[in-house]
């Protein structure tokens, strides 16, 4: 089961993948797993026997509270997939049982793909970081791949605000198998385009 649309997907064609797309496609022993700390994921040795891939992207947006808050907000508002070949709906609510469509535009046509949010999880003060805001989701049959994707952003001690982006993943299907080079390329240039709007609308937003 794979969603294709020929045109730029509307509101009612996510809905329709949405109910059609089922429960998740990859086991629960690894569902919530991208909370963990990327140096753990990377070592988990069951998770890459089972043929998972981690990635991982992180940059500096910016420093202060004032940062931290107009950060969180932007993936409140998934301003993380404003891109001109991927997005998400931006009123779709970040809450744990919720679904939603990431649409991406192929070579020509667009591919819906069903995830779930899996956790969301806010802390202040923390061991490793004064402020961090993340949410993980995961993929529901008919995704081409099969996994978990975090996004967080992160105010550490020396009040330095960082975007980070981590997954695991491998083909769920027939079409990723065939195309899996091609679809890694695509998770890089997915991370170098969202890394960087995210430094782009911050420091926009935050300009005097």
């Amino acid at each position: 089961m794979i969603f294709l649309c020929w045109s730029r997907p509307s509101r009612q064609e996510e809905k329709a993948c949405i109910n059609k797309s089922g429960v998740f496609n990859y086991d629960s022993r690894y569902k919530g797993a991208t909370a963990k700390p990327v140096f753990n994921l990377k070592q988990d040795r069951e998770l890459s026997d089972s043929g998972f891939l981690v990635n991982h992207a992180r940059i500096f947006v910016g420093s202060g509270l004032e940062t931290f808050e107009k950060g969180k907000s932007a993936l409140q508002n998934w301003r993380h997939f404003s891109l001109n070949w991927a997005f998400v709906d931006s009123k779709t609510r970040i809450q744990s049982g919720v679904k939603f469509c990431v649409c991406a535009k192929a070579v020509l046509p667009w591919l819906l793909m069903p995830l779930e949010v899996v956790y969301v999880d806010e802390s202040k003060n923390s061991k490793n970081a004064l402020a961090s805001y993340s949410f993980g989701s995961g993929t529901l049959q008919g995704h081409l791949l099969a996994g978990e994707e975090c996004f967080s952003i992160t105010m550490d001690e020396k009040k330095d605000v960082w975007y980070e982006i981590v997954s695991f993943s491998k083909p769920a299907n027939f079409l990723s198998v065939i195309g899996y080079p091609y679809v890694l390329l695509r998770q890089k240039r997915f991370a170098r385009d969202s890394t960087l709007a995210m430094q782009k609308y911050l420091s926009a937003d935050i300009a005097p």
